[in-house]
């Protein structure tokens, strides 16, 4: 019959809309460049900066996209010779204008890094289709930066996922307001799931009452997973009312960081519920997985109270206490330890590092650790200067299935490295490990090459800063050339052998054909450069 259309018509016509209206599409992120808010961020007055920023905006489209031009003028013909010929895009010089990539691509956005310029009622409208998942915030400091915030995070209620502050300064006022426009219209409730402020700060004093509407945001999110505070500045008050807020939450938190802040003693006064209690109370400390407490300035007595804060975190995976001088306190932890040795749970990872922790500290450590029913998965005690004696027991400890461990810088030498490699006579588990910075000499090579031929599964071995002499090279390419393991990455950087690799061209080699597949070995020190942040 004339005029219906055939089957496979309809089926391409089908898909041309769902590739260009859909998959084709959604890859494009909205990437606001920070170098054009830089050139307008002083200008005074927004149609000002409008124009301004719509030069700035060409200029960098026209060097970061100078083929852009030239391919527009053919993507019609290729679109209307795939049978989208409905579809074609009319562009016209307006697409140098930033407004213009906010309302064509803007309702494809799902990630977007705004700094305060940009956080004004302009931007909301430009934005008003979108439908943001992820929002990174930078350097949000004023009354008119929150209120443009707001206008844009009520905007996007619905769709938030993730919500980042960095670098900002939150009074109790903005922080309230901001949580409250996080709320989903009409509903006490928001559907966030990763909150985070880092590298901030609140401008009130520790003895203030916390934020009402950060109290209130933490209580109500059901989906509220993780929860990153660090960096902010925070005290031990500020601390206690956080946990007894996730303590009455519905929420499942599963990762809660509040490191680098100075919080020694928050745990001190603990609101902990009775056993009577309704089953959910505590939900969100049951449900923590990972809990991040690095650089807090603990001291002993919080390992104490750590410890009992620990038997309502059956399910924590990620424990990191690394940079707090907990004393004679680590035996509290031991204890805890210990008395879980014996239980099925999923604790995995321990960081340790620079904690100030003596040699038999550690090795009572160890020795507990080596008995869980579940071998540890990391171990990091770096930093800890522990001496040669913990060479034994560490060589003890690889063999008790641990896949990753860091002992950068705790004074191994070259006897500790000896006596953890006469422990070593089985098959071992390790994925990667670091002794870096231990002035382990040959020996340091010893080891690695008995690391690499007892494990099938290393991956990636750090030996840097280790006084290896020329012939180490020799006995890590033997080691290498027995084995049949993966190693993927070798970073020997910084040692003895370093200024004569000219007369090593041979040996190098060989480690490259041993190595698996292409060996990433580095030897030089990474010169220092320039963070570039420029997506």
């Amino acid at each position: 019959m004339d005029g219906v259309p055939r089957l496979v018509d309809l089926c391409m016509a089908a898909i041309a809309d769902e590739l260009l209206g859909g998959h084709l599409t959604s890859g494009i992120a909205l990437n606001m460049l920070i170098i054009t808010v830089e050139i307008v961020e002083n200008e005074e007055g927004w149609e000002e900066r409008y124009g301004i920023l719509d030069a700035a905006w060409e200029a960098l489209y026209k060097v970061r996209w100078p083929c852009f031009s030239e391919a527009k003028q053919s993507v019609d013909g290729i679109l209307e010779h795939i049978g989208c010929k409905g579809h074609l895009i009319k562009l016209t010089p307006d697409y140098l204008k930033f407004s213009n990539h906010c309302q064509q691509f803007g309702v494809y956005a799902r990630q977007l890094r705004l700094p305060n310029a940009l956080c004004v009622a302009e931007t909301c409208d430009l934005l008003q289709n979108s439908k943001l998942g992820s929002l990174e915030l930078q350097w949000i400091k004023s009354n008119d930066h929150v209120e443009g915030l707001c206008k844009l995070l009520n905007q996007n209620s619905e769709t938030l996922k993730s919500v980042d502050f960095i670098h900002c300064k939150l009074s109790p006022a903005f922080v309230s307001a901001i949580c409250d426009s996080l709320h989903i219209k009409g509903l006490r409730a928001h559907g966030v799931e990763n909150f985070s402020i880092k590298r901030s700060s609140f401008l009130q004093t520790d003895s203030s009452p916390v934020p009402v509407g950060l109290t209130s945001f933490l209580t109500s999110g059901r989906s509220l997973h993780s929860v990153m505070l660090c960096d902010d500045q925070l005290g031990r008050n500020f601390a206690r009312v956080i946990f007894n807020s996730l303590l009455d939450s519905a929420a499942s938190i599963s990762m809660l960081d509040l490191s680098e802040n100075n919080i020694a003693g928050f745990l001190s006064h603990f609101r902990w519920r009775s056993s009577s209690c309704s089953l959910g109370s505590g939900k969100s400390l049951k449900s923590l997985r990972v809990l991040n407490l690095r650089c807090c300035n603990l001291v002993r007595e919080d390992a104490d109270c750590l410890k009992q804060a620990l038997v309502h975190m059956p399910n924590l995976q990620n424990l990191d206490l690394s940079d707090n001088s907990f004393e004679d306190g680590i035996r509290s932890l031991i204890s805890y330890f210990r008395e879980i040795s014996g239980r099925d749970l999923p604790f995995s990872d321990l960081m340790l590092e620079n904690c100030e922790l003596t040699c038999n500290q550690v090795i009572e450590l160890l020795v507990v650790i080596s008995t869980m029913k579940k071998p540890l998965n990391l171990l990091s005690i770096k930093g800890n200067r522990l001496g040669s004696e913990i060479g034994a027991p560490f060589g003890k400890f690889l063999c008790t299935g641990v896949r990753a461990v860091d002992v950068e810088d705790i004074g191994l030498g070259s006897s500790g490295f000896l006596e953890a490699l006469r422990e070593i006579s089985t098959e071992l588990k390790i994925a990667y490990i670091n002794i870096s910075n231990n002035q382990g000499g040959i020996e340091a090579a010893n080891f690695m090459s008995s690391i690499i031929s007892h494990s099938q599964k290393i991956v990636a071995i750090g030996a840097r800063y280790n006084l290896m002499p020329m012939e180490s090279l020799s006995v890590i390419s033997s080691g290498m050339k027995a084995s049949k393991g993966k190693l993927k990455h070798l970073d020997l950087a910084g040692n003895s052998f370093c200024d004569q690799l000219a007369d090593a061209a041979s040996i190098l080699a060989e480690l490259q054909i041993h190595g698996q597949g292409a060996l990433s070995l580095s030897l030089w020190a990474a010169p220092s450069a320039p963070y570039d942040d420029d997506p």
